[in-house]
């Protein structure tokens, strides 16, 4: 192994995050194995999101923080990856791992140690993370909006080479199923590791609209999953959070980004590979 050699780059796009950063850099600083460089980039926060950052940077040079002034508008998807971009710096190929995690979070003491682990294990690992658990009548269970095979986006970490070879994160609402299936896409392995639990601390999903819901539709034609995989994709998302409107919301998002010729975020032989990827592990399930 040469651990010694290697390094772990954590970026965590952060706005108006003063009720979570301090927990979230608590469990950064407490880790079995910390970062090299944590960049928090705060992100047009009016709360006291900078200052708590500042405090730790003081006492913990590897913590640091980016000021970045951008739009009022709203963007899902597409501002945090923006956000994340420029905390990422032109540096960033230096590291030999990059995460992209929350503010929102708080992580396992050996978190790190056990996910660089992994990678050295097994080179083939390209992402690689741990998964998210929510609170409910005071215990923390399962937050189950994806499989826990997914990588979620509030706790990714890529090897270099992965990262490189999926070009980054596209700024598009479903970047982070994208990510997924592009490392597939280049052959590398995507792993998530059951023991490391992480606490989400405001849980995805919660402010649930019918707005909510286009972004999701949005997401789908974004990805190039065509009709069929994004009506099943849509349903299995409305049964997941008791919504029944969610899937009629998220298909007309689907069919008015069609109608429009909207861009998508995955060129033609990347979507050909994601329908080809979502109908084998469906008729897996099914025979």
């Amino acid at each position: 192994m040469k651990e010694d050699a290697d390094r772990i780059l954590i970026v965590i796009p952060a706005h108006n995050e003063g009720a979570h950063i301090t927990e979230c850099l608590e469990s950064f600083v407490n880790q079995t194995r910390i970062p090299d460089e944590v960049r928090v980039v705060n992100d047009n926060s009016s709360d006291q999101t900078a200052a708590l950052v500042i405090r730790f940077a003081k006492t913990h040079p590897w913590i640091k923080l980016i000021n970045r002034t951008s739009s009022e508008e709203h963007l899902p998807g597409a501002k945090v990856v923006q956000a994340f971009t420029e905390g990422l710096g032109a540096d960033w190929s230096s590291f030999d791992f990059i995460g992209k995690f929350d503010a929102d979070i708080l992580l396992p003491p050996d978190y790190f140690e056990e996910i660089q682990n992994t990678f050295l294990q097994n080179p083939k690992t390209g992402l690689c993370s741990g998964l998210l658990y929510v609170e409910k009548e005071g215990q923390w269970i399962y937050e189950a909006i994806a499989n826990t095979n997914h990588v979620r986006g509030p706790v990714k970490l890529y090897s270099r080479a992965c990262f490189s070879s999926i070009g980054g994160l596209r700024p598009f609402i479903g970047w982070d199923t994208a990510d997924v299936l592009l490392a597939r896409y280049h052959g590398f392995e995507v792993r998530t590791l059951p023991n490391l639990k992480v606490k989400h601390l405001r849980p995805t999903g919660a402010g649930y609209s019918a707005r909510n819901a286009r972004f999701q539709g949005k997401a789908l034609y974004h990805l190039n999953y065509g009709w069929l995989l994004s009506l099943i994709a849509a349903g299995k998302m409305g049964l997941q959070r008791k919504k029944s409107t969610l899937p009629w919301h998220a298909m007309k998002a689907y069919l008015q980004a069609y109608t429009a010729g909207a861009p998508r975020m995955l060129d033609s032989e990347e979507g050909k590979f994601v329908r080809q990827w979502r109908w084998k592990q469906i008729m897996g399930r099914l025979f």
